[in-house]
């Protein structure tokens, strides 16, 4: 048996147990203002993820708008924030 360092044991832990997708919504959540901004993370009422698409709430259409068009950007601002692929889609709602 191979020796694992601690972040690797839990990582595998995660992968194996398919926890992984819940910890990884819980931290985008909590670190929502960290990866968009103070601004955006301001008037945003809410996120959820589901099967690697992330659904983005809010009520300010001029946020709406500037979210589409920065989908692409978004989501590789996530993606290299969390290290890994964790997010493929975005539906701004």
């Amino acid at each position: 048996m191979g020796s694992y360092s601690i972040g690797e044991a839990l990582n595998l832990l995660l992968e194996r147990s398919h926890w992984k997708p819940k910890v990884v919504a819980v931290r985008m959540s909590d670190e929502w203002e960290a990866i968009t901004g103070k601004t955006i993370a301001k008037y945003t009422r809410s996120i959820n993820m589901f099967n690697k698409t992330l659904t983005i709430y809010t009520d300010v259409a001029p946020l709406k708008q500037e979210l589409q068009m920065g989908r692409e950007q978004l989501i590789v601002r996530i993606n290299e924030y969390f290290g890994e692929q964790v997010v493929d889609e975005i539906v701004i709602k």
